[in-house]
């Protein structure tokens, strides 16, 4: 990625976004959240929304791939989404959080689950937000592989950054825009967990206590 603005990397994502609008509302995504999202952040698609959607798409297509060769598959069952919503964590002091949402879909034969929750402190377009996800991709641990090895690549421009990084040994990784102030980090548990969070006129560095928040080794522990 070095040499490749955050602009340029942006655009790339946002037509995933565009592509992908459909497929997330045919598998029953929260639309609530998916508006409170696009509330939080006054942009349609994010760059980090746009990721994580990815993940969800880019696994259908892999698994109905291998269907339509007739090869034999055997897929984990992800989570029922009860048990990830207490993983969720309260708001800090001072911050207020919506009801957290979420769900376990059927798609084409597997599982999806998928859970988020929204916070916020204060009012106004200039007021502090964050939003954190888990998705259980236990269904496709080739994507898996191969998005944790995408991570190892990093980006450093005027305009913002996307680096690697490790959290309580869990590979991870962070951006950050500088002109919008959206600053998002992905952290990989137990080969099968995207824990995904997003801020919004907040420092890069609140990342960091945020993730903090959120029990990962009872998280590598839910099955």
């Amino acid at each position: 990625m070095t040499g490749v603005s955050i602009s340029d990397e942006a655009a790339r994502h946002t037509h995933f976004a565009s592509v992908l609008t459909d497929k997330v509302k045919s598998i029953g995504y929260s639309i609530r959240a998916e508006r409170a999202h696009m509330k939080l952040t006054g942009r349609v698609f994010s760059l980090a929304r746009a990721e994580f959607f990815a993940l969800i798409l880019i696994g259908a297509i892999g698994l109905n791939a291998a269907r339509a060769q007739n090869e034999p598959i055997l897929v984990p069952e992800a989570v029922d989404y009860r048990k990830l919503l207490a993983i969720l964590p309260e708001p800090p002091p001072g911050w207020a959080a919506d009801k957290p949402e979420g769900s376990t879909e059927d798609v084409g034969g597997f599982k999806i689950t998928n859970v988020h929750r929204d916070y916020h402190k204060g009012e106004g377009e200039k007021a502090p937000s964050a939003a954190i996800s888990i998705l259980d991709s236990v269904s496709n641990p080739d994507y898996v592989s191969a998005t944790t090895e995408a991570w190892k690549s990093t980006s450093d421009t005027s305009e913002g950054y996307a680096k690697s990084v490790t959290i309580e040994g869990n590979p991870g990784f962070e951006t950050f825009e500088k002109d919008t102030r959206h600053a998002a980090l992905w952290v990989m548990v137990a080969d099968r967990y995207f824990v995904q969070i997003e801020l919004q006129n907040q420092e890069p560095a609140e990342l960091q206590e945020w993730i903090k928040r959120i029990d990962l080794k009872k998280l590598a522990g839910v099955k």
